[in-house]
């Protein structure tokens, strides 16, 4: 371009320590020369302003470059302004949110997200922090791949880096009510629940080995489950409540179900466990949908039998699609979060299905992994930061630590 042509915009970047009125006396300037903003993106970094904004440039431009300048230095703050030729040019198809969680997230392990992502000729268009504690969470805005490709070449660059990568394509399904369908044990709780009735048998360990196999996809879910409960017989149905008494949730899991409540979305609990546990767990956390195994008891004794049908594998999957009827939601609109093999139709059926410190083969087969030990760090996938969940809890009289600035 000549020296003396005019430009058709102008890019301003003003950079500096942020104080109130900073962006209102920049835009003052811009209105006095009758300029249009044609684009703005404003970003707070531990009190140090980012600001830039692209506008039609008047016919003296170079007076109001002028003018931006005299504005920065009145603010003690640095600015650059920049000519083009035209507006924003449109982002490429395929656009998809990245979220990058770590704890810790190391600038290596960053870099080599970035790099795939430049590999596979997408471009990385915004990044938002959705957390920094108790683990790191970075959203990244990327356009120019499909969300396919992009979760191929990351899955395994997150497996080398020991962090957690989910690729979403960037809709409104995000922004959307939806169904959250949990399995239970070792997701929603910590622990087996079955194990801890088999402790009160003297059997756990065998009981144990079986569960274990049976979650690698090693042995059949229903005839697993069958022989675990023949182990409990003669066990009192008073364990059931001891049992109850002891459970604890996973981290994180009363965040998850209060905050995406606040929201409107509706949860689910499809468990290969049983209805005396479930049961009051969905009471207990307002939990809208429940399906588990009932046990057999006679006399006040469980008899080593289960009544009706097993909640197996394919068992999961059909109570995913009934509770999404039931809450007037299509199934793309549901996300499953579960750990073993006996979830994997149930991962594989919703719109978004999450491997939750998953075996090797769940997290293989899954939209998206998470590793991390907290259950809500599944709201930064949905684009809720940890800032939003703290204020919204603030308001309700629920205060939460927080860690040294």
């Amino acid at each position: 371009m000549a020296s003396d042509a005019k430009p058709e915009t102008l890019l301003i970047t003003l950079t500096g320590k942020d104080r109130p009125g900073v962006t209102s006396a920049l835009l003052a300037t811009l209105a006095r020369a009758g300029v249009e903003v044609l684009d703005v993106e404003q970003i707070l970094l531990r009190r140090r302003l980012i600001l830039g904004l692209l506008v039609t440039a008047p016919r003296d431009w170079r007076k109001l470059r002028d003018a931006i300048h005299a504005t920065a230095d009145a603010l003690g703050m640095s600015v650059e302004v920049d000519r083009g030729t035209g507006d924003n040019r449109p982002r490429p198809e395929g656009r998809s949110h990245v979220t990058v969680i770590g704890a810790p997230l190391k600038a290596a392990a960053m870099a080599a997200v970035a790099g795939r992502i430049a590999d596979s000729g997408a471009n990385i268009d915004k990044i938002e922090r959705m957390a920094r504690y108790p683990v790191t969470a970075i959203d990244l805005h990327v356009s120019g791949a499909s969300p396919e490709a992009l979760r191929a070449v990351l899955s395994v660059e997150a497996a080398a880096q020991g962090i957690d990568v989910a690729v979403q394509p960037a809709n409104l399904l995000r922004r959307g009510m939806r169904l959250i369908v949990m399995d239970v044990d070792s997701t929603l709780i910590q622990g087996e629940v079955i194990e801890m009735i088999a402790a009160h048998a003297g059997c756990e360990h065998e009981v144990a080995a079986i569960t274990e196999a049976a979650m690698r996809g090693e042995l059949d879910f229903e005839e697993s489950l069958r022989a675990r409960v023949r182990l409990l017989e003669g066990v009192p149905a008073s364990v059931l409540d001891e049992v109850y008494d002891a459970v604890e949730l996973a981290p994180g899991a009363r965040t998850l179900v209060r905050t995406l409540a606040r929201l409107g979305y509706r949860f689910a609990i499809v468990s290969g466990g049983f209805t005396h546990v479930t049961d009051r767990l969905a009471a207990d956390l307002g939990i809208h949908f429940a399906r588990a195994n009932e046990l057999e008891i006679v006399d006040g004794v469980l008899t080593g039998g289960i009544v009706g049908d097993v909640v197996d594998r394919a068992g999961k999957a059909r109570a995913l699609r009934e509770f999404a009827e039931q809450a007037g939601v299509s199934v793309a609109a549901t996300i499953a979060i579960g750990d073993g093999a006996n979830d994997l139709d149930m991962l594989s059926a919703a719109g978004l299905g999450i491997a939750y410190n998953a075996k090797p083969m769940v997290r293989d087969a899954a939209d998206t992994a998470v590793n991390v030990p907290y259950l809500d760090a599944i709201l930064y996938l949905l684009g809720i930061s940890r800032e939003e969940i703290e204020a919204a809890d603030a308001e309700a009289g629920i205060v939460t630590p927080r860690p040294p600035v």
